[in-house]
């Protein structure tokens, strides 16, 4: 459990729940998070509720909108009950608590339905100038901060990823991404950077709820549909997609939007998986951790894909 979960005070949420939901809590179902605090409650309404709490920044509200109107437009996300109130030097958010559902859809057709459902995502999502700046995107997307350096600061702002040098291929991959994405121009619209297999579940192959609006971003169709393509998994939550398992959900998106992928999007794709992977991977790097995200021999090979690097005459 992440220390921000833990340091929740069960009187100040009780206090919260019945100022922003008109109901006390009776019971704590789960208690989660990482970057926030999740906490699923029974109220004495007998509601079901997830409390959310964050950090205090404009992005916060602006993703709240998002997922509401993704929510009346009938896309199945969680209701949001709340706008993003104050909790302490925080804010807190509370939505319907969506129970159930299983982490993958069937093995045979997981790179089609993960693909459907992100395709019919971006298909309602309001266009960026319907609702409030979503900037700055989260550190694994932002390919084009303004921050010094390759890599931008992490959100929780323990380390700094520029002031270590190396493994110098996760740097070359990550510069090479951000080029080539750079290299690109494209109309920006609304989509999930984080449509990891932890944040779907399934009915079946038919998606049940998507998690974590608070990774919603603006960007290219290409870059974002990179990101997903990237980070889905088609065997275990614990296992990002391989070359072959992204191969095939670029082209089940094509055909889910009813047009295929050109030669300058996929291409673009394949960059913005490698550089939300080299971001990961970097982090991971830095902190000691085991390098998970990404391997030196499938940089390579997903570089490739991009097309030539646009540093090189």
């Amino acid at each position: 459990m992440s220390s921000r979960a833990d340091a929740v005070d069960p009187a100040r949420l009780a206090q919260w729940c019945v100022e922003h939901l008109g109901s006390l809590p009776v019971e704590e179902i789960f208690r989660s998070g990482h970057l926030s605090a999740v906490i699923g409650l029974r109220l004495t309404d007998n509601r079901e509720v997830v409390v959310k709490i964050r950090s205090d920044t404009p992005r916060t509200a602006a993703c709240v909108e998002v997922q509401r109107r993704m929510f009346e437009a009938g896309y199945p996300c969680p209701q949001p009950l709340t706008g993003a109130e104050p909790f302490g030097e925080d804010v807190a958010t509370a939505e319907t608590y969506v129970p159930g559902g299983a982490l993958l859809p069937s093995a045979g057709n997981a790179a089609r339905s993960f693909a459907e459902a992100f395709a019919r995502l971006i298909r309602l999502a309001p266009r960026p100038t319907e609702v409030s700046p979503l900037e700055p995107a989260p550190s694994w997307a932002a390919w084009d901060h303004v921050e010094d350096g390759l890599w931008p600061c992490p959100e929780n702002h323990e380390v700094d990823l520029n002031a270590v040098a190396g493994p110098e291929w996760i740097d070359d991959a990550g510069r090479h991404a951000r080029d080539r994405l750079r290299a690109g121009e494209s109309e920006a619209v609304l989509g999930h950077c984080d449509w990891l297999a932890g944040n779907l579940r399934w009915s079946g192959d038919a998606l049940l709820v998507v998690h974590d609006w608070d990774s919603m971003t603006v960007d290219s169709e290409a870059a974002l549909v990179g990101f997903a393509a990237a980070l889905y998994s088609t065997v275990s939550v614990d296992e990002l997609a391989t070359v072959e398992d992204t191969e095939r959900f670029l082209d089940a998106y094509g055909q889910a939007r009813g047009r295929e992928l050109g030669v300058d999007e996929r291409e673009r794709s394949w960059a913005a998986g490698v550089w939300t992977r080299a971001y990961d991977a970097k982090y991971q790097a830095v902190v000691g951790q085991p390098i998970t995200s990404l391997s030196e021999g499938e940089a390579r090979e997903r570089l490739r894909r991009s097309g030539p690097d646009p540093r090189r005459p």
